[in-house]
């Protein structure tokens, strides 16, 4: 939905002009639909998160309505007004002092108070496009890095996926085919959000497939794509990998798991965890990793997925949880790996529903067939 409103509010007509009959028709169908109503309760929603930090959101939990409404609309201001620049500050003052000053009694003072409120608005609109317009070209580079296939092994059927939360994402899906005949899949999540977790994300990807081939062991790979996040990463930086290779009409996969949820492993009608001992990437300086090894017979899988499965909120706030998942495996067990990756999906999405999304969500479906 936010996408269209974005949509929307930058697109105009060949001739320049916005077609403003077109504009409000829209408007006036989404609010018959109720869909304005909800876009605003969303939007207020929004401006509590952007603009109130924890501290002060628990205390508003305490607070009656009237009082509470008072409380954040003045902590709200407050937080705007600090996040203008000093120049805009300064203009913003001028605006409220002359509206305030002429009220009821020099309308020049209150039009002139009116029209700086609008320009520094103006300028605002301006910087929240040129910013939209920066994360709009990192997307699309970003999605020119990702894979638009899926692998073909034979003797195995594969699915991955991703979804950012925000224009751009810190989540890593890759697969590469080996010269020796191994089919690497990589799923990664990068320590926070937005544009410095996606350029990170591009630097990983580009080491894994810098250093996937000089390795036959998956530890010492591990071991060499630490180093390098470490020495050219941010201090603050870390990162999360699932790194599995497997091989044509072979039954078993190697795996590698530096820090990451743990793979989920569906045979003989259960699921299994697989726990790992390996830390994440960019975060000691000699860690040591371990390579781990699954066998998976006919119709058995493995799922590898970022905590933006499990970690899912609905509207209320509640979590869609590893239990969700887990009890969704037995229900998929006959379908392919692609009906497998698509169910999953389909299920976190009817979970959250209409409240937005609040992390990067990416699957790995890998699935033995004979």
């Amino acid at each position: 939905m936010a996408d269209k409103q974005a949509e929307r509010t930058r697109s105009v007509p060949e001739n320049g002009r916005t077609d403003l009959r077109q504009s409000l028709r829209q408007d006036f169908d989404d609010f018959r639909s109720g869909q304005l109503t909800h876009s605003l309760r969303r939007d207020l929603e929004d401006v509590s998160q952007f603009y109130l930090d924890d501290p002060t959101r628990d205390r508003l939990t305490s607070m009656g309505q009237f009082k509470k409404t008072i409380f954040m609309s003045w902590e709200v201001l407050k937080s705007m007004f600090f996040k203008l620049t000093p120049a805009r500050r300064l203009m913003l003052i001028v605006a409220v002092f002359l509206a305030v000053d002429g009220a009821g009694e020099s309308s020049g003072q209150v039009l002139g108070g009116f029209m700086i409120m609008l320009f520094i608005l103006i300028l605002e609109l301006k910087d929240k496009l040129l910013a939209q317009d920066e994360l709009a070209a990192g997307r699309a580079v970003q999605r020119a890095l990702m894979p638009v296939t899926t692998p073909d092994v034979g003797g195995w059927e594969t699915w991955i996926y991703t979804r950012p939360a925000n224009d751009v994402g810190g989540d890593l899906v890759d697969y590469l085919v080996l010269e020796d005949g191994r089919t690497a899949i990589t799923i990664g999540d990068v320590a926070g959000k937005g544009l410095g977790a996606a350029l990170m994300m591009a630097k990983l990807q580009a080491t894994v497939r810098a250093v996937a081939t000089d390795y036959e062991s998956l530890a010492d790979m591990g071991t060499r794509v630490n180093s390098i996040i470490r020495r050219d990463g941010l201090p603050s930086k870390f990162a999360s990998l699932v790194y599995l290779t497997v091989e044509p009409d072979s039954n078993v996969v190697r795996l590698l798991n530096a820090g990451h949820m743990p793979p989920l492993v569906f045979q003989h009608g259960r699921s299994t965890e697989l726990t790992y001992n390996s830390p994440a990437l960019g975060i000691m300086q000699d860690p040591v990793f371990e390579e781990q090894q699954v066998t998976l017979e006919s119709g058995d899988f493995l799922i590898v997925f970022s905590d933006g499965v499990t970690e899912a909120r609905d509207e209320f706030g509640s979590f869609f949880g590893s239990t969700r998942l887990e009890k969704l495996l037995p229900l998929l067990q006959h379908m392919t790996a692609h009906e497998i990756g698509e169910r999953i999906v389909r299920r976190v999405e009817d979970f959250v529903g209409e409240a937005r999304w609040t992390d990067d969500l990416s699957i790995a479906v890998i699935r033995r067939t004979s």
